[in-house]
């Protein structure tokens, strides 16, 4: 019976969404994400089951193959469509709170800056990771993410810019989120930005790629339970 979820954890990782699906094209005519998750809700695997060894399982496997440049980013976005896929049939299972994700991450763009596909990236890994995702979309203002920080006073909260002029807005945000929030965590991104950056404006961690933000929530929260 575990052949199934082996079987959905290598949907999610090649991006098969279900049986119509034309890619990838050395699966054509297999059943994908959608109708394994439905077979294994049926044969009695629990959601948890299902969630940890097959969805997250192959979502690690698409970060690993993506920083090892294995994949490129319309094949991360396919792997998070059949993700989004498979989760469909879970939901239920999180609203009867039979499985606890592992917290809440709020991501956006900076304010000014109206590119959208790196944050995409990390949330869709992020989530991927069991994470619980607000994206905030893009051109955010700092008081809407001290807005959505109130509302989930125990987030952890990314930032991510692609232009250069929207990094001072990027080093405006974290300052006043830190006035307010002195303990926050906050981790930024985005092609302009780096380490030193990062350091100056006083954010907690620098993620250069997507695996690398849910490498440090997960590490953050290792800490944070010890």
């Amino acid at each position: 019976m575990e052949d199934i979820l082996e079987q959905l954890s290598q949907c999610i990782e090649r991006g098969k969404v279900d049986i119509h699906a034309a890619f990838p094209s050395d699966m054509v005519g297999e059943p994908g994400a959608d109708e394994l998750t439905i077979k294994a809700i049926a044969q009695g695997f629990s959601a948890e089951e299902i969630l940890n060894k097959a969805l997250f399982s192959g979502m690690q496997m698409v970060g690993v193959r993506f920083r090892e440049n294995q994949i490129f980013i319309p094949e991360v976005l396919m792997a998070a469509k059949a993700m989004s896929t498979a989760m469909t049939h879970l939901n239920s299972f999180f609203k009867q709170s039979i499985i606890q994700q592992k917290g809440t991450f709020i991501i956006g763009t900076a304010a000014g800056d109206m590119h959208d596909i790196g944050k995409s990236l990390v949330g869709m890994i992020v989530e991927g990771g069991g994470w619980d995702v607000v994206d905030l979309g893009t051109n955010v203002s700092t008081q809407m993410f001290i807005n959505a920080i109130e509302e989930h006073p125990d987030c952890i909260v990314g930032i991510s810019a692609l232009l250069t002029t929207t990094m001072l807005n990027m080093e405006k945000t974290v300052n006043e989120i830190k006035v307010k929030y002195p303990n926050k965590h906050i981790l930024v991104g985005g092609a302009p930005v780096n380490q030193s950056f990062c350091d100056s404006i006083g954010a907690n961690f620098y993620s250069s790629e997507p695996h690398t933000a849910l490498d440090y929530l997960n590490t953050t929260l290792e800490n944070h339970q010890q």
